[in-house]
């Protein structure tokens, strides 16, 4: 339970961190750039969390590694566009969500107050994408909103996915998923002709949200081989937490009122889900 709180902070740490980046660079620059910080990082951790390396052990990492990167992809391009303390708790639920459902379909029994998170969390979304702007800005929102439950979905499958791994795996899934990120984005951007140079003042912060990131991934990994999914990636999906404080007193964000009550739900649907 510790390992999954600490991951929940740096996380959304790491999330902020990418949506100032987005702003400042292209979207596939910041995801591109991010993911190879974090395969320098994780290959440097291998010596000090050692496991088994099989072809298994890959494969899964590596088919986690797709949902991931177009889970990211499409998160960063939701925080450019939108509220950023609006898309990570829409983003942290869908993503809560989906590890449940897959416990459901393998076996696993929730309580009844986690069947009941999954009910709020479905309010949450309702109150979020209530907006006071103009209808162009409301669109804009909307969009936002899509790509942010789209994005949440590619989470939920990293997370189901990397839980696949053999346990005696140690972190060599997350090399595996780092390898195939890396590729598939930079094939992406091949393919499109986009730029991976980044913005003005972008590079710190992105490296710092490629760290981070990856920390959180080790932090994630261990947690889950020690605990329950259905627990496990709830709990780190409190994340936004921490992104909702930094976007509050560092970019000094505001809500409407049914969208501060549709966070809380969110929020709370999230510790719902955990508690069952």
């Amino acid at each position: 339970m510790v390992l999954a709180t600490v991951c929940a902070v740096v996380y959304g740490t790491a999330d902020f961190f990418g949506g100032l980046a987005t702003r400042r660079s292209r979207v596939l620059a910041v995801v591109v750039l991010s993911q190879i910080v974090g395969l320098v990082l994780v290959v440097a951790l291998l010596p000090f969390l050692p496991g088994t390396l099989t072809a298994e052990t890959l494969a899964w990492g590596m088919a986690s590694g797709v949902a991931g990167a177009a889970g990211l992809v499409l998160f960063y391009r939701a925080l450019a566009t939108g509220v950023m303390s609006v898309v990570a708790p829409l983003t942290a639920t869908a993503s809560a969500i989906l590890p449940v459902l897959f416990g459901l379909a393998t076996g696993e029994r929730p309580e009844p107050v986690a069947l009941g998170g999954v009910v709020l969390a479905l309010l949450a979304v309702l109150l979020v994408s209530r907006s006071s702007s103009p209808v162009a800005t409301a669109g804009r929102s909307y969009g936002s909103i899509l790509i942010s439950l789209a994005a949440g979905a590619g989470f939920g499958g990293f997370f189901i996915l990397l839980s696949q791994a053999p346990e005696d795996g140690g972190i060599w899934p997350l090399l595996g998923a780092r390898l195939a990120s890396v590729t598939l984005i930079a094939l992406l951007a091949l393919v499109t002709r986009r730029s991976l140079r980044p913005g003005s003042g972008a590079l710190r912060i992105i490296i710092a949200a490629g760290a981070l990131d990856m920390i959180a991934n080790v932090l994630f990994i261990l947690a889950q081989q020690r605990g329950l999914l259905s627990l496990v990636a709830v709990l780190v999906s409190l994340y936004p937490a921490s992104t909702l404080l930094l976007a509050r007193y560092v970019l000094g964000e505001r809500l409407n009122t049914v969208q501060v009550v549709g966070i809380g739900f969110t929020l709370a649907a999230v510790a719902l889900i955990a508690a069952g």
